[in-house]
């Protein structure tokens, strides 16, 4: 049996994703993108952007170059997915729908932003399903947007959903949804890993995310000049909050975020031994450098070598089954 069908039973087995989800909007970036991702290999994720991307009056012309794009051979890994415009938009269904006709095959996602509650977002899921299916598509994956008050209070029913496999925080949006109650200084950092009422949302989307084994991608870092912000941004995330995944708003961060994201040789060194020792004792307690390891311990290794294994880390052929 695989490690996963051992070390889960009777558990969320959790999703794994690239650690780094870089958006793009226009045209040009959207192909830059694609080049990029094309170069270093599957090691981020694209999301393509019709919330934000197109202009006034443009939306469907759009969504159909999104459509087109996420459909074509440029997306080599097929991990690519789109935000589209929020439920209550009046261009929310076209977007899904012309998006679907064209690519519900080749997506990797959909990203539903500025969701208010878990019913509003059952019912996004279900006008989703109906397009994907029509184009051929059984089951296609949601990522949600945690930015308003509403949908940090469900936040722990949005991720026990079977379609979302991915929550992402919007800093800009949740703090200026309190009106001045919150500082804009908590948009950046330090502020964002000090204010409480920030930190309380970003530690209650990772406890939601963790007690479903779905992924927490923290907010987005407006620093781009600065990388060395950029990397500290991403280490706290996941060495402090519980993080698995980030944003990009810059092809510049992308290097960063991965980085700080990934486990060290040392740690995939340790991992590698400690699995390879349990399953050769079909998964029972073992003995390691003096400590007593299980099946707890094994379940953290495990996602160690996934988080490896994701970042196209080259691993020996026996661990490579392991992860």
């Amino acid at each position: 049996m695989h490690p996963s069908e051992v070390l889960f039973q009777g558990m969320h087995r959790p999703v794994s994703l690239p650690v780094c989800d870089h958006y793009a909007g226009s045209d040009k970036l959207m192909r830059k993108s694609m080049a990029l991702q094309q170069q270093l290999g599957p090691v981020f994720d694209i999301t393509f952007d019709c919330e934000d991307g197109a202009a006034a009056g443009n939306e469907r012309a759009h969504a159909a170059l999104v459509g087109e794009l996420v459909a074509s051979d440029d997306n080599r890994f097929g991990r690519i997915g789109v935000r589209v415009h929020d439920p209550a938009h009046p261009h929310f269904e076209a977007d899904v729908s012309i998006i679907c006709a064209l690519a519900a095959q080749r997506l990797a996602y959909l990203v539903i932003p500025k969701v208010e509650s878990v019913d509003q977002l059952t019912a996004a899921i279900a006008v989703i399903h109906r397009h994907a299916e029509a184009a051929g598509r059984a089951a296609l994956p949601v990522h949600v947007l945690i930015e308003t008050h509403q949908a940090l209070h469900d936040a722990w029913q949005i991720a026990a959903l079977p379609e979302v496999e991915c929550l992402s925080f919007g800093i800009m949006d949740f703090v200026s949804a309190h009106y001045g109650g919150i500082p804009s200084s908590a948009m950046k950092s330090p502020g964002q890993f000090a204010h409480p009422l920030v930190m309380r949302a970003k530690l209650n989307i990772a406890a939601a995310c963790h007690a479903h084994g779905k992924v927490a991608s923290h907010n987005v870092c407006t620093e781009i000049r600065d990388l060395t912000v950029v990397a500290s941004d991403a280490k706290q995330a996941a060495s402090e909050l519980g993080y698995g995944r980030m944003w990009s708003i810059h092809p510049d961060q992308i290097r960063p975020i991965v980085a700080a994201f990934s486990p060290d040789e040392r740690e995939i060194d340790e991992a590698i031994a400690i699995l390879s020792a349990a399953q050769a004792k079909d998964w029972g307690p073992i003995q390691h450098a003096g400590k007593l390891h299980d099946r707890a311990s094994y379940r953290y290794f495990w996602t160690v070598l996934q988080r490896a294994r994701q970042e196209d880390r080259l691993l020996p052929e026996p661990a490579a089954a392991l992860a």
